[in-house]
């Protein structure tokens, strides 16, 4: 059982920081055989970006890929099967937020795991869902969540993060028959050999979509699911037994003595106070533990799922409070990315959120064609010296929500 936090926020602390630890204290973890099949598995929620609290880091995914690469691994793949909404309305968030481009830059696969193989496993009830073969037959599963707050599991780390291998929707919306104890089962048969938690960015309030970033420049890596989610919610300033898994957790006492004793016991730098996840009324009365399943079974009839599909129902669905996402289908049209010299500034923000080490601000002048168009560096620029060239499209809603907040804790 270890566990580790390290403090990083720029590209050149969260590389130098990753691989320093990994290397000290996680060696023993990485396989003898360097054509065994690793499988990074972040938390690509929705096309919010990283800076939003939303999803994980491609500066801590790019950190990983190059420790392995180096390592002499040939057969690296980052996968996820992300939220079966926009995997219903044929969005490809993997495109959305750069992580394509990011595999290709490294020379790794990418996989949407809502089109993989099932394995199936056992639920709540004697009901089966399936499970991505890749999840499970990994000789290396690295699974790299966001620390962020949810409104219906509490808290989204480690153990909520595996929803995101089960295959479709067929199969995401068989957890919510039970959903503490199923993402518990889900840990159950599921077994990632390393945790490393994104908490450079983290979410507050209302996640795991609509929450408020708050920059807590954590990164948490460990053995043990459980014990690293518990002093995650320590981490947060959020009562534990607020969080659905780890109320399941310590009641099948897969959280025992000892580990509840050193999750407690861990020392912690700083504890920030996170907004708890208090949804609307109606939102919480139908998500509650005791409705869900009669909620569940509306939401599956035939008449209900045509409404939700329609641009009308979805957005009465999002101001209710009973959806999170808005599944904009206008994609991002970008031809580049600009700087304007007589209003920068040479802070050096840019340099320190690319996650490929580009030399910025000057690689945007020459218009660098290793640019992975990821937009971190013109979410960030204070100044708004990085102009976008071309239609921002859904990328629009997140600078409706979010560009001041981001300008602001970057």
């Amino acid at each position: 059982m270890r566990l580790d936090i390290i403090r990083a926020d720029t590209v050149d602390r969260i590389k130098a920081a990753t691989r320093e630890t990994l290397q000290a204290r996680y060696n023993d973890l990485l396989p003898g055989d360097l054509d065994t099949r690793v499988l990074i598995k972040p938390n690509l929620n929705s096309y919010m970006n990283a800076l939003t609290g939303n999803t994980t880091d491609l500066r801590l995914m790019a950190a990983v890929i190059e420790l392995l690469k180096d390592a002499g691994y040939s057969d690296i793949t980052i996968a996820e099967g992300t939220n079966s909404g926009f995997y219903r309305n044929n969005i490809s968030v993997i495109k959305r937020l750069a992580v394509d481009k990011l595999a290709g830059y490294y020379g790794v696969n990418v996989k949407d795991l809502n089109y993989s193989e099932p394995v199936e496993v056992g639920f709540e009830g004697g009901v089966k869902a399936g499970v991505a073969r890749e999840c499970m037959e990994a000789g290396l599963f690295i699974n790299m969540p966001k620390l962020k707050t949810h409104f219906e599991a509490g808290m989204s780390v480690c153990l909520k993060n595996l929803m995101g291998c089960l295959v479709g929707q067929v199969n995401k919306k068989k957890t919510h028959q039970s959903l503490w104890a199923n993402i518990v089962n889900l840990n159950a048969a599921i077994r990632p050999h390393l945790h490393i938690v994104d908490g450079i960015v983290a979410m507050e309030g209302l996640g795991p979509t609509r929450g408020t970033p708050i920059k807590t420049s954590a990164v948490l890596l460990g053995t043990d699911p459980f014990v690293t989610d518990l002093v995650c919610s320590r981490l947060a300033g959020l009562d534990h037994n607020n969080v659905g898994p780890l109320r399941v957790a310590i009641q099948r006492g897969l959280l025992d003595k000892q580990r509840l004793e050193f999750a407690m016991g861990f020392p912690l730098e700083r504890v920030f106070g996170f907004k708890p996840p208090k949804a609307g009324l109606l939102a919480s009365f139908i998500h509650n533990p005791k409705r869900q399943r009669h909620f569940i079974a509306i939401r599956n009839t035939a008449v209900f799922r045509y409404l939700a599909s329609t641009q009308l129902g979805g957005t009465l669905l999002y101001k209710s409070g009973l959806r999170q996402d808005v599944f904009i289908q206008e994609e991002m049209q970008c031809r580049g990315l600009t700087l304007d010299p007589s209003t920068c500034n040479n802070c050096g923000r840019c340099a320190d959120y690319c996650p490929i080490d580009l030399p910025l601000p000057q690689a945007l002048s020459a218009q660098d064609p290793r640019c992975i168009r990821c937009l971190y560096c013109y979410c960030v620029c204070p100044t708004g010296a990085i102009a976008f060239e071309g239609t921002l499209g859904f990328m629009a809603e997140q600078n409706a929500q979010y560009e001041t907040i981001i300008k602001g804790i970057s």
